[in-house]
């Protein structure tokens, strides 16, 4: 019967929570949701396919309301008519962006973090809606702040927001990381720069027992990859006497953990020769040794297995190769290849850990492409840890895109 009674619901357009009359948002303009679209399975977002019509005249970077077919409110969203997602819902209720809301939900990020023991520093303070907040983006490097602001109605109250995390959190600096590619997206220009406090952007972090020299103005992200700390620990642990590769090393994290826990021989990848000069001084700050290659990983591979090398533990940790829906097909023959020419490299019982960062890929198409790489290549595996983000990049299972970063760590298994 609750089945039959959910079902009812999300096929007539029906909102599951509670309803408020329409004359308490008279005054907001807004947009009717048509029905079955995901917003009545519990996603935030919705597309411009899925608008019924719109009323009140909503600009964009306006707040708006979210109504059904029976003029009954589903809550309160950002809009932009110019992006694909042209609302993104951020409350079942009325509610509008001023600063004591940012005050609210940066604080209850906070809170909740700190309760599961992942309050980090560095770490992520606030991660776009699974905090509540679509499109912020905060980091946090010692005393500095790094913000982005990938959503048109965030970008254009980025001072509202960077006031909320300076009153609760006293940075010496917040520093604006808007040049992420995304922002095209919502019609948004990209730029970088300091929005409050010191000039200073280059700066040395210690995270897990590793230091780093990092240029927030400048690095990958918004300085350093920390969605991927707790997965430096977890390859590491596997890494004591063993000879490893890690490609795609940016600035060689995976590297020094696994040079610091005691393996033979690190050698760490990496075509940006920029990033080939950042690895060495981050291993001579750590003091380990590291052989740095610049080269494109593709290229190298096949050097590689041609002159019959092999290693024990290979890192796979590329950029992301699916920009889109649109280009899946391609990004599954560069991922597969990649996993092919790696497991050609690996002994029986070597160590493969492998990753995508796009939510476009899940994990089960990630798993599957895995497995035929591995028919390819001839050799088998078998999958020893799951990996994904740490939990202070919280993920939302009913917004499947807030999981972005899924991995594995495999081992290839002896012939039989």
């Amino acid at each position: 019967m609750i089945g039959t009674r959910s079902r009812l619901r999300a096929t007539s357009g029906l909102f599951c929570g509670p309803l408020i009359p329409a004359a308490v948002t008279a005054s907001m303009a807004g947009i009717v949701v048509k029905p079955r679209a995901r917003i009545f399975h519990g996603h935030d977002w919705v597309y411009a396919s899925e608008v019924l019509k719109a009323f009140g005249d909503p600009q964009p970077g306006d707040v708006i309301s979210l109504k059904d077919g029976q003029d009954r409110l589903l809550g309160s969203a950002i809009y932009n008519p110019k992006s694909q997602i042209v609302a993104r819902r951020f409350s079942r209720r009325k509610q509008e962006l001023d600063h004591d809301f940012f005050v609210r939900r940066i604080s209850q990020a906070i809170a909740s973090r700190e309760k599961l023991g992942v309050n980090r520093n560095p770490g992520r303070v606030v991660w776009s809606e699974s905090d509540g907040l679509p499109g912020v983006i905060v980091d946090r490097y010692g005393s500095h702040l790094v913000l982005q602001t990938l959503t048109l109605a965030m970008d254009q109250r980025k001072e509202l927001i960077a006031e909320a995390a300076q009153q609760l959190l006293s940075p010496n600096s917040i520093i604006e990381r808007n040049d992420a590619p995304i922002r095209k997206a919502e019609g948004l220009n990209l730029v970088a720069g300091v929005l409050r406090g010191e000039q200073q952007t280059s700066i040395v972090i210690e995270s897990k027992g590793m230091r780093f020299q990092v240029d927030l103005l400048t690095g990958h992200k918004t300085g350093l990859y920390l969605d991927q700390v707790d997965n430096y620990e977890a390859v590491a642990e596997l890494a004591t006497g063993l000879r490893v590769l890690d490609c795609f090393s940016n600035q060689g994290a995976f590297a020094i953990a696994c040079a610091k826990a005691g393996a033979s021989t690190v050698t760490a990848v990496e075509i940006s020769g920029d990033l080939v000069k950042s690895i060495d001084e981050n291993a001579q700050l750590n003091g380990v040794t590291i052989t740095t290659e610049e080269a494109n990983v593709f290229d190298y591979l096949s050097k590689e297995i041609h002159e019959n090398v092999q290693f024990d533990l290979i890192v796979l940790d590329p950029p992301s190769f699916v920009k889109s829906k649109d280009s899946l097909s391609s990004a599954w023959r560069g991922y597969k290849e990649i996993h092919i020419r790696a497991l050609q490299l690996l002994p029986p019982d070597g160590f493969l850990a492998t990753f995508s960062c796009s939510h476009h890929v899940s994990r089960e198409m990630f798993l599957e492409m895995i497995v035929d790489a591995s028919v390819d290549a001839k050799r088998h595996v078998r999958i020893l840890k799951y990996l994904s983000q740490p939990l202070d990049h919280p993920i939302l299972p009913h917004i499947p895109e807030t999981e972005y970063l899924k991995g594995y760590l495999l081992q290839v298994l002896p012939g039989r």
